[in-house]
């Protein structure tokens, strides 16, 4: 399906945002995901974006995989009208083990609505 791609890929953000636009176009709602702080490792840099559909359709990246599920979830909600939020994931982040950030590091991603 044009828009999915395989959590660990990595577009472009005018693809990103090109599909968010689309999707919109089509009358769905979506929600994008950005990069907007990291600190050691993280597997995107500050700026990768994710765009989600309200059927969960995503495309971009936003931690090559490791996160992803949960940000998607956020998104899912703040696009069911939650108000945008700042999600944090870290190494002292009892759900960082969960998530996949066990190798050390801090991401922060902000998720909102598009309009």
């Amino acid at each position: 399906m044009a828009g999915q791609h395989p959590l660990g890929t990595q577009e472009p953000a005018d693809d990103v945002l090109a599909q968010a636009g689309r999707w919109l176009d089509e009358g769905r709602k979506v929600a994008l995901a950005t990069v907007v702080s990291t600190w050691g490792s993280s597997p995107r840099p500050v700026g990768s974006q994710l765009a989600v559909d309200e059927a969960g359709n995503m495309t971009g990246s936003v931690s090559g995989g490791c996160i992803e599920g949960s940000v998607v979830e956020e998104s899912l909600r703040v696009m069911a009208g939650a108000p945008p939020k700042l999600l944090e994931y870290g190494v002292s982040d009892e759900d960082a083990w969960a998530v996949g950030l066990a190798c050390g590091g801090r991401v922060e991603v902000y998720v909102e609505t598009l309009t």
